[in-house]
C-alpha cells in the first residue's frame, strides 16, 4: 500500500505550486474553515485506520465476514466526507478532499467488485525482492509485505529479528488463504501460480545469504519456504476447477 502520509503531503504540495503558477492566490482562512480542514485531516487518519485489515492470528484478515463488514463500515466514511463545504477551500485542501474521496472510491471497487483476496492468489505475495517503479507496487497487494530490498546485508541482530518476525507471517496468512480463495477466475489462479513460486525461489535466495549461526532466521525462513511450497501444490491441484473469466467486464 502507498504510505499515505507521504502521498498526502506530496499532493498538497502539489496542488499549492499548481496554484502559485497559475496566479491563483487563497483566500486567508479563518478559524472555522481551519477547524473544517483539521476535522478532514482527522478524518483522513480515522480512514487510514479503518482501511488496514483487521488482525486474525497475527496477520491480516480478509475473511469473507471481515471484507463485508468493511465495505458497510465505508458508508459512515462517505458520510462524513460529504458533510464538509470545500466550496472556499483553498485548492490545495480541496485537493486533499478529492484524494480521500478517491481512496474511499478505489476501496469499494476493490470490496465490490475486484475482491483479489477472494480471486487472485498472487494477492498472497509477501516478499517483495526489488522496489516498485509506481508510488506503491502494482496490482492489489496485502497489509504485512515483506519489502526484502530495504534490508542491507549482512543483517543487524535488530533487522534479523524483524526480519524473522515478517516471515513468521507468512504460513497463517497462507492458511487462510485457502479459506478466502473461493473465485472462479482461471487466468487470475494460474498467473498467481506463478508469483507463488517466484516467492518459494526468493526465500531459497535468501537463505544462501544467512550465515548458518543465525539459527532463529534459518528456521523462520524454512517454515516460511514450507508453507509456501504447500500452497502452491494447493493452488495447482484446484486449478482444474477454475474455468471463469478473470475480467470485471465493461459494466464496472
Amino acid at each position: 500500500m502507498i504510505n499515505g502520509t507521504r502521498l498526502f503531503a506530496k499532493f498538497v504540495l502539489l496542488a499549492a505550486l499548481f496554484s502559485i503558477s497559475n496566479g491563483i492566490v487563497a483566500n486567508p482562512r479563518g478559524d472555522e474553515q481551519a477547524q473544517d480542514y483539521a476535522a478532514l485531516v482527522r478524518l483522513f487518519n480515522d480512514w487510514r485506520a479503518f482501511e488496514s485489515a483487521p488482525s486474525r492470528e497475527g496477520v491480516p484478515d480478509y475473511t469473507a465476514t471481515t471484507m463485508a463488514s468493511q465495505l458497510e463500515g465505508l458508508k459512515g466514511f462517505r458520510q462524513r466526507l460529504e458533510a464538509f463545504n470545500i466550496s472556499d477551500w483553498p485548492v490545495a485542501e480541496q485537493v486533499d478532499w478529492h484524494l480521500l474521496r478517491a481512496e474511499m472510491n478505489g476501496l469499494e471497487f476493490n470490496a465490490r467488485v475486484l475482491k483479489s483476496w477472494q480471486r487472485d492468489p498472487a494477492f498472497y505475495t509477501s516478499v517483495w525482492t526489488a522496489q516498485s517503479d509506481t508510488p506503491a507496487h502494482e496490482g492489489p497487494t496485502h497489509h504485512a509485505l515483506i519489502e526484502l530490498w530495504t534490508y542491507d546485508f549482512p543483517l543487524s541482530p535488530a533487522a534479523s529479528t524483524q526480519l524473522a518476525t515478517e516471515l513468521g507471517g507468512i504460513a497463517p496468512l497462507l492458511q487462510q488463504a485457502r479459506i478466502n480463495l473461493t473465485g472462479n477466475a482461471r487466468e487470475l489462479w494460474v498467473g498467481g501460480i506463478t508469483n507463488i513460486r517466484e516467492q518459494a525461489d526468493a526465500l531459497r535466495e535468501l537463505a544462501l545469504r544467512i550465515p548458518a549461526s543465525d539459527t532463529v532466521l534459518h528456521e523462520a525462513i524454512d517454515k516460511a519456504l514450507v508453507a509456501t511450497e504447500s500452497f502452491i501444490s494447493w493452488l495447482v491441484e484446484q486449478s482444474p476447477s477454475k474455468n471463469g473469466p478473470s475480467g470485471v467486464s465493461k459494466e464496472h
